[in-house]
């Protein structure tokens, strides 16, 4: 059973969201408490899965690169579980989430500036979903604000 979320572990979690690189020592001191506590709780929140990945979030302009968000709406016919496996293995394909709401999946997609080969990437990708009722497709022009927390 997982360990009840206390206050420190909500406070770590924020910190951590404006900057993962913050070390236990640097997170004790922000939060009056000892390096070892911060060790203890930053374990707990692994192994409990409530954090699941420390990552980067890259500047996808500054790198050449487009970011695009699909909105996939499926019929209620169709496997959802299968289609999320093959997804996996596309390269172009960075994010999956399941979705409730206008969308049964919501996919983003980073590629190339050349609209044409783009426009490659985002047809070979829905081809690989069967039963697509409705494709939304957005653009991400910037990043204003991301916080995980």
């Amino acid at each position: 059973m997982a360990d009840k979320i206390n206050g420190i572990d909500l406070r770590i979690l924020k910190l951590l969201s404006k900057n993962a690189r913050l070390t236990y020592k640097e997170l004790a001191e922000l939060l009056g408490t000892t390096r070892q506590r911060i060790s203890r709780r930053m374990n707990r929140l692994e192994q409990n899965g409530v954090i699941l990945k420390y990552t980067v979030i890259p500047n996808y302009d500054a790198l050449g690169y487009i970011h695009v968000i699909l909105g996939v709406t499926i019929k209620p016919d169709v496997d959802i579980d299968e289609i999320v496996e093959k997804l996996k293995k596309n390269e172009h394909i960075k994010i999956i989430q399941r979705a409730l709401g206008s969308h049964n999946l919501v996919l983003h997609i980073i590629g190339p500036k050349d609209m044409k080969e783009l426009e490659k990437i985002i047809a070979s990708v829905t081809r690989e979903i069967p039963g697509i009722d409705h494709l939304d497709i957005t653009f991400i022009t910037e990043i204003v604000k991301f916080e995980a927390l």
